[in-house]
């Protein structure tokens, strides 16, 4: 249901695209985002789309239900545990050490995805960066107000999400300099 219903959000964005509601079809639609935009661009348009997936005031809500605090970062990584395996495979939650209140503090508010299906099903660092992490991380961050970081692993495929912990400035990230696979299905120049 999720695969099909996030497939059709992104195929109204881009203008009716067909799609099978399949896994693979869902990564072409990503693949379909990509194509032509920068990246800033394909995380503004990854950005639409989990906007339009969420009733207009959610944020706000959200934010007033949820704030910061060990509890609902250590909620928000349960939920994700449980609620995202079709997204990305299988997690499990993790300790992760997060800096609240001017203290470092240990949360169990980490999630380890084990083999990332994304990354694997587009086999593509770009792909990754910009349709995944940037805009996932800005969306929690930024429209939630509960700071998300995402450490993805390029090599094993493993993905490290750490609910509470602000996301280091683009600029300072070193996945997003990360190199292209050597098979990529985009193209370098719209992959970074």
């Amino acid at each position: 249901f999720m695969i099909r219903y996030f497939s059709k959000v992104m195929s109204d964005q881009l203008g009716g695209i067909p799609y099978d509601g399949t896994y693979e079809s869902f990564v072409e639609l990503s693949r379909q985002i990509m194509k032509g935009r920068n990246t800033k661009e394909q995380q503004e348009a990854v950005a639409g789309v989990l906007g339009s997936l969420l009733p207009p005031q959610s944020p706000e809500r959200f934010k007033k239900w949820f704030p910061l605090n060990k509890r609902n970062a250590e909620f928000n990584a349960w939920i994700t545990t449980l609620g995202f395996t079709w997204l990305v495979g299988p997690s499990e939650l993790t300790e992760a050490e997060v800096e609240f209140e001017g203290r470092k503090e240990v949360w169990k508010s980490g999630v380890h995805i084990k083999k990332c299906r994304y990354l694997e099903n587009s086999g593509c660092v770009g792909m990754c960066t910009n349709m995944c992490k940037i805009p996932t991380q800005n969306f929690f961050t930024d429209m939630f107000g509960l700071p998300l970081t995402m450490n993805p692993n390029f090599e094993t495929l493993e993905c490290d999400m750490i609910f509470g912990q602000a996301p280091p400035p683009i600029e300072e990230d070193p996945v997003y300099n990360q190199p292209c696979f050597s098979v990529c299905n985009i193209g370098s120049e719209a992959a970074r």
